[in-house]
């Protein structure tokens, strides 16, 4: 007999469009009646555009029209979309102490997002924020690396997390909760929990900032963080060779899908100057720029490849921290007063 149990099971192969995450698992559907024969559902989709709406809608009636003794079905989904230009997880409610929280994704590996998050991390503390730094790559957290952080937390009269304080940034990573070199092997629901402490069972507040350091990848992970956490918005690192750019952009597709503002972009690796004072673009240059002007996103500035960066990320130091005057920590102290412009 047709019950609410077998049309729960239906809709748990609808996926949401684009991904491998299904609409029960995501909140989407909201309430199941089902009476003799007759089923209705209500769905609630909070972001995304109309097309993605109108998609989940097909695919649950053709999914439940193919349930034996269904006679009549009946499917509500109702949007919640962005008013004023706001992002609807500003909607939720945000988090007691945290007024914004930016996440730093690029979409894949290798364009040295997390040396960007903790330099920019940095360069906001040195402009006189208060800043929180969380690692959300479950799998390879590099934070505490590149922070010079080893201890791990303590627990707070309230039975939460006290984050680490290192160059004046409260951190949060997986790194800090395992042994060194310990592989962490979960499945996606396992990292979404851990995530989701990470952000609400952590004394982060006061905070004017917290970064969110993104897991590399456009997957259930990064969907499903994006739908868990009020972002104000998202900031794209790339390189400047199309071979990043053409990931990248699926980066900026997955933040779009899900309504969250593009803050802009960074292109990392940028140049390199030589010991004599020459400019070698190793990697091309101006594809972070020339993306930015072909999607009308802010371009929000260049970070040159240079040995000091990374020898301050290998030694705990970020460059910012490290080497304050120099040439490096101009670029991502810009990018910082940019990034605040941005935001307001």
């Amino acid at each position: 007999m047709l019950n609410q149990e077998i049309v729960t099971k239906a809709l748990k192969s609808v996926k949401y469009p684009g991904y491998t995450r299904d609409i029960v698992s995501f909140g989407i559907v909201k309430n199941i009646a089902v009476n003799a024969g007759a089923v209705s559902v209500s769905l609630q989709l909070t972001g995304g555009s109309p097309a993605v709406a109108a998609q989940i809608k097909a695919d649950v009636e053709k999914t439940l029209r193919a349930l034996p003794e269904l006679e009549h079905l009946h499917v509500e989904i109702a949007a919640s979309p962005a008013a004023g230009g706001a992002t609807p997880w500003s909607q939720q409610n945000k988090l007691p102490g945290i007024h914004r929280m930016v996440a730093v994704a690029s979409g894949k590996g290798g364009v040295g997002k997390s040396t960007v998050s903790v330099n920019l991390a940095c360069a906001l503390q040195r402009l006189g924020a208060q800043v929180g730094l969380l690692d959300c790559d479950i799998y390879g957290p590099s934070i505490p690396l590149m922070m010079g952080v080893r201890e791990k937390p303590t627990v707070s009269a309230a039975e939460k997390l006290v984050p680490p304080v290192r160059h004046g940034v409260k951190l949060m990573s997986m790194g800090f909760l395992v042994e060194d070199d310990a592989p962490v092997i979960w499945r996606g629901p396992m990292i979404m929990k851990a995530i989701q402490q990470f952000i609400t069972e952590v004394e982060w507040a006061p905070l004017d900032y917290l970064l969110v350091d993104m897991p590399p990848g456009t997957g259930d992970a990064q969907l499903s963080l994006c739908q868990t956490v009020p972002l104000d918005g998202g900031l794209i690192v790339t390189t400047p060779q199309e071979a990043s750019l053409g990931v990248v952009r699926k980066g900026i597709a997955m933040f779009e899908k899900v309504n969250v503002p593009i803050l802009g972009i960074v292109e990392n690796m940028s140049y390199f100057v030589t010991p004599s004072g020459e400019r070698l673009e190793i990697f091309g240059h101006g594809g972070g720029r020339a993306e930015a002007q072909r999607r009308n996103l802010p371009f929000l500035g260049e970070i040159p490849l240079l040995t000091e960066i990374r020898l301050g990320g290998d030694a705990g130091v970020p460059v910012v921290a490290g080497q304050p005057e120099g040439e490096a920590a101009r670029a991502f102290v810009a990018l910082a007063q940019a990034l605040r412009e941005r935001l307001g």
